[in-house]
């Protein structure tokens, strides 16, 4: 960034004391005399009439001469010098105008004028073009390069998640050279915390399988030696348990694959109407709840099906548990969007909490039943598969006083 700062600077810098230069030299300002045009030839005229045998009386009857006193007007010794040499000098009254005074004899003085001093006007918009032209086009190319390296820079930024080699600077003279530096140094270290926290997780949710089989095992085993009926409602609870632990290693197993890598996609068209039915479906079966697609229309979508489905799975059978007695489904064609939000009349969620729902291993006991089983890598896994997609998931106000999640697919 100081170099981006200096260059700009010096700049900036350099074109004032240029820009200052030249119009001084081709556009000077002027000022006293140089106002009154042809001021230097109307001297030497009245200077060469003056030497004239009859000059004094030319002078007075075309010029409006009069003869005064030497001493009524106070000349600067310069000015009395050039009198003395008998060149004529030049003296502004009250109002800008000139008069000009010529010497007739040691006491006496000829005054001519007054004379008005406008100089001629310039009324041409090109100098102004010209500077504009001077200052804009330097600052342009320069604010070309800083684009065009900037969007090399959101390109990359975008890429780094796939875990593409961040390229931004194609030579050594690119103003971002050391943001891609510091940028290449930050994305190698996110990539081995990231992996180290995949490889993490997935050794440990295998590790975990092993002794949830011998513990199946030890208690199957116990089952069968015992003959105390009250012992069965632990041994239950125990299995019950062990069923929680293998669900939550599955589920972690399925995550870590997910965000290990993104997979081949098999994009291709399909009704989305359709397919939200299908769930919708395998949901309600032996359901206590109702659940309802309100559109039925045909919306045509272009996307992996089977992911698409994992995602409105996820999010129907979420919405299956907090749900009072309904959940509802909607789709809608908004834009250049189609737009599938799932309702439930639960309890609903804090809107404070709404940008942490599709973090993994979530739980927001506050405003869900905490009694409700679950790991929290459901929302997870929908927020993952709809950006495969270049979509978005978010939350909005559910018109059946629950919470509403919104999965948004561009056409």
């Amino acid at each position: 960034m100081g170099k981006l700062f200096i260059s700009l600077y010096f700049y900036i810098i350099a074109s004032l004391f240029i820009l200052s230069g030249a119009l001084e030299k081709f556009w000077p300002q002027q000022d006293g005399i140089d106002l009154m045009p042809l001021a230097p030839e109307m001297a030497v005229s009245f200077e060469l009439l003056n030497q004239q045998d009859d000059g004094i009386q030319l002078l007075q009857q075309q010029f409006n001469g009069e003869l005064i006193a030497r001493s009524d007007i106070a000349f600067l010794p310069q000015q009395q010098q050039q009198l003395n040499a008998g060149k004529a000098v030049a003296l502004f009254d009250a109002n800008q105008r000139v008069y000009w005074y010529l010497i007739v004899s040691h006491d006496q003085l000829l005054k001519l004028g007054p004379y008005d001093t406008q100089s001629a006007s310039y009324n041409s918009i090109w100098p102004f073009f010209i500077m504009l032209a001077l200052i804009g086009l330097p600052v342009a190319l320069w604010s070309y390069w800083l684009w065009r390296d900037f969007n090399r820079l959101e390109s990359a930024c975008h890429t780094m998640e796939a875990g593409n080699d961040l390229v931004l600077a194609k030579h050594k003279r690119s103003l971002l050279l050391p943001i891609t530096q510091t940028l290449v140094t930050m994305q190698n270290r996110i990539k081995h915390l990231l992996d180290a926290q995949r490889d993490l997780t997935s050794s440990v949710s295998h590790e975990f399988r092993t002794p949830l089989a011998r513990l199946k095992f030890a208690i199957a085993m116990m089952q069968d030696m015992s003959s105390d009926t009250k012992l069965d409602n632990y041994f239950n609870g125990m299995n019950n348990d062990i069923y929680e632990l293998e669900s939550l290693v599955s589920e972690m197993l399925e995550y870590a694959k997910l965000e290990r890598e993104a997979p081949t996609l098999n994009m291709e068209p399909f009704d989305l109407v359709h397919m939200v039915d299908e769930v919708a479906a395998k949901l309600a079966f032996n359901c206590d709840k109702q659940i309802a697609v309100v559109n039925t229309n045909s919306l045509m979508f272009n996307g992996d099906k089977h992911f698409l489905q994992r995602a409105v799975q996820n999010l129907i059978g979420n919405a299956v548990k907090y749900a009072v007695a309904q959940v509802q489904i909607e789709l809608l064609e908004i834009n250049d969007e189609l737009v599938i939000s799932v309702s439930d009349d639960g309890p609903g969620i804090e809107k404070e909490q709404w940008q942490h729902v599709f973090k993994p291993f979530t739980r927001l006991d506050k405003s869900r039943n905490k009694k409700i089983k679950g790991f929290g890598l459901g929302l997870a896994i929908v927020e993952k598969i709809v950006s495969w997609h270049t979509g978005r998931c978010y939350l909005q106000e559910s018109k059946l006083g629950g919470a509403c999640f919104v999965i948004a697919l561009k056409k």
